[in-house]
């Protein structure tokens, strides 16, 4: 196995393993989510993420020239949009209807890059992405209307593609703690700022929802996306984004052993078309696709 194998079989396992996180959260924000507004927990958790990862990587972020500052700011946007606009979506709809339609960044992001970066898709990409797309709506549709809370999602799950593939695009492995720092600091200030109409962010109300915040700030928050932006450094977009649709499985995984759901057909095999579809972009040397794919991230990369 050559180097650059082993650095993204190390990126893969590193968004898997960060892509499990996001799936142990959904339990512990359906707790804290009866106790204080969306935009009060998100503003709180993203502003201590913020401040760590700043006291963590404050020299790392003053190391960014002008450009890059600039291209976290965006891609800070992004996010932070994208995170009030689903979990806006998810006080209008059921959360496995919201979990599906979020995970359309699957579909979103090949298309981005095709469209925005010029990048040539195999074959196989697009039947990963079929695959996927099955999978998740085994694992979380029993029936939906289109209602605004859809719509929501959707423009978040579009603005999570867009975050998928600039980020892509644009972070160096040797820039990624600073990225990383100057993405969250924006986060915060977009999710304070949907605070502002009633005054600014109220906080957790007792220990318990301090003690989830914590961990969605610390572990789901920095750790995360210090995670996700070293990991797509090494790891083109739509690759990256097929890995991340793991999440759901992993969710259902939590929710069986928790006890909170039973386990079914449906989250057996939606799960195992997702875990194909990973399969068949990362794992399966097959006919030169991966090496294609990566050729082409460094062909593009600026």
């Amino acid at each position: 196995m050559t180097t650059a194998s082993r650095v993204g079989l190390l990126a893969t396992i590193g968004l898997l393993a960060m892509t499990a996180v996001w799936g142990s959260t959904f339990v512990l924000i359906k707790g804290v989510l009866d106790r204080m507004a969306v935009a009060d927990f998100l503003a709180v958790r993203f502003t201590v993420a913020a401040i760590v990862m700043f006291a963590l990587f404050h020299r790392h972020v003053a190391r960014l020239g002008r450009q890059q500052l600039l291209r976290g700011v965006i891609l800070g946007v992004l996010y932070g949009v994208g995170q009030l606009l689903q979990t806006w979506g998810l006080a209008l709809i059921s959360p496995s209807v919201s979990g599906f339609v979020t995970g359309m960044y699957v579909v979103f992001t090949p298309i981005l890059a095709t469209v925005l970066l010029r990048q040539r898709m195999p074959a196989a990409v697009w039947l990963a992405v079929g695959l996927a797309t099955l999978g998740l709506a085994l694992l979380s549709l029993n029936g939906f209307s289109v209602d605004e809370g859809v719509w929501l999602t959707l423009l978040s799950a579009l603005l999570y593609g867009m975050h998928i593939v600039a980020l892509g695009h644009w972070t160096r492995a040797d820039e990624a703690f600073g990225l990383s720092a100057v993405q969250m600091a924006v986060i915060a200030l977009v999710c304070v700022l949907a605070t502002a109409g009633h005054g600014g962010p109220t906080l957790p109300p007792d220990r318990s929802a301090w003690m989830a915040v914590l961990y969605m700030a610390l572990i789901a928050g920095a750790g995360a996306m210090l995670m996700q932006t070293w990991a797509q450094a090494h790891l083109p977009a739509t690759r990256a984004a097929i890995v991340m649709t793991t999440e759901p499985v992993f969710a259902a995984g939590f929710a069986v052993a928790l006890g909170s759901d039973v386990l079914t057909w449906r989250m057996l095999v939606g799960g195992g078309l997702v875990l194909a579809a990973m399969y068949l972009v990362e794992l399966i040397p097959h006919r030169g696709v991966v090496d294609e794919l990566s050729a082409e991230a460094v062909h593009h990369e600026v």
